[in-house]
């Protein structure tokens, strides 16, 4: 059992690890704290961005010799393979630590096994503590393990009756500064956003993260099958890099040096227009290969649409603001859902006040099979 010290500090530990949100990709947020034999803390570290050192490393080197016969807390279980990195593992063995105390075991076969290796060396190994509060920070990355692709959050704004623009199509602004600025939180903490041609046509986003110091920016991604963009997009700037995700006819001529992602249709649909759309599925694979472990989706109702009926959306953070419209677009078009008994349904996990609206946070109540 861990003791009243221990929980404490891995408590810390998972503090630490959420600095990292959004910097570590393709490698998950770790936070470690060391505990001297007395109990004292001795030194502490996040995994800071990939190919750099692990949490237990940054730890063990701010300990020294304090971490011999003391304990590790860690948020994930020390990883046990050698990557750009050596074996978290070992470190801890040939540091001297007597006990080591995990949250999550680790769900990745290449890197699992540390504590196995750990408990051989005669170190007392317990795992599961704070496992759910470690895997809430973690679950982009824990995530995108167990499912192949990268973990999705579906981002909008609406009015309380469920419009992101009025009958006109004005949509600036729906919600209020203090959420907008919530939203750049959300794109630091993200490997990519993406949005659908749509969007970028009516609004020309810029989709960089701003206001956030030494966030790392994610790479922009636009669904645009047809390749409708211009030139002089914003989103076509050197603040972030960018991907266009095209159809395998879309003319590309006008586009010179732009990274491009030629991509199949969706044989099971295409968009509220009648037109094709592009696989989800194949859209995720392409970013899994480049990377990409957490997308934050800002596309309209039409692409939401899209990655519902993938089943590709695994957390939902809806910004409500106190207005009405009566008419408009809603937040999410065709989901490919036409009775009741078919509806995606959602445990609300945060409502937080951020200025005048409110943000509801809902993860799906059972898992999405994309």
């Amino acid at each position: 059992m861990a003791t009243a010290t221990e929980t404490d500090a891995m408590r810390r530990a998972v503090a630490l690890s959420a600095r990292a949100l959004g910097a570590t990709a393709p490698n998950p947020v770790v936070g470690c704290v060391i505990l001297d034999a007395a109990g004292s803390i001795a030194g502490e570290g996040w995994h800071r961005q990939a190919g750099g050192p692990h949490a237990e490393v940054h730890a063990l080197l701010a300990a020294g010799e304090r971490a011999r016969g003391g304990t590790a807390l860690v948020t994930l279980e020390p990883c046990n393979h050698t990557g750009r990195t050596g074996p978290c593992a070992q470190a801890l063995i040939e540091a001297g630590v007597a006990r080591v105390v995990y949250a999550v075991a680790d769900p990745n076969p290449s890197a699992s096994g540390g504590a196995d290796t750990l408990r051989a060396a005669g170190v007392d190994v317990i795992g599961g503590l704070l496992a759910a509060e470690a895997e809430a920070v973690n679950a982009a990355w824990l995530t995108s393990v167990r499912k192949g692709r990268p973990y999705v959050r579906w981002k909008y704004a609406a009015t309380l009756d469920g419009r992101i623009a009025a009958a006109d199509g004005s949509s600036r602004w729906i919600s209020s500064p203090q959420s907008r600025a919530d939203v750049h939180r959300l794109r630091a903490e993200a490997d990519a956003v993406v949005v659908g041609s749509g969007t970028l046509l009516a609004d020309d986003p810029h989709l960089a993260v701003r206001g956030i110091e030494d966030a790392v920016q994610p790479l922009r991604v636009v669904v645009d099958t047809q390749a409708r963009i211009t030139p002089g997009a914003r989103v076509l700037d050197d603040a972030a890099p960018t991907l266009i995700a095209v159809g395998p006819d879309a003319g590309i001529a006008h586009l010179p040096g732009v990274d491009i992602a030629r991509l199949p249709y969706d044989r099971n649909g295409g968009d509220a227009r009648g037109g094709k759309g592009l696989d989800i599925a194949a859209l995720l694979a392409e970013l899994w290969q480049r990377g990409v472990r957490s997308v934050l989706l800002e596309g309209g109702p039409t692409l939401a649409g899209a990655f519902v009926a993938a089943g590709a959306v695994d957390a939902v953070t809806g910004y409500l603001a106190p207005a009405l419209l009566g008419a408009g677009p809603a937040a999410l078009a065709d989901a490919g859902i036409t009775t009741i008994a078919d509806a995606l349904r959602l445990d609300v996990t945060d409502v937080v006040r951020v200025g005048p609206d409110l943000r509801v946070t809902a993860v799906p109540t059972a898992p999405q099979e994309g």
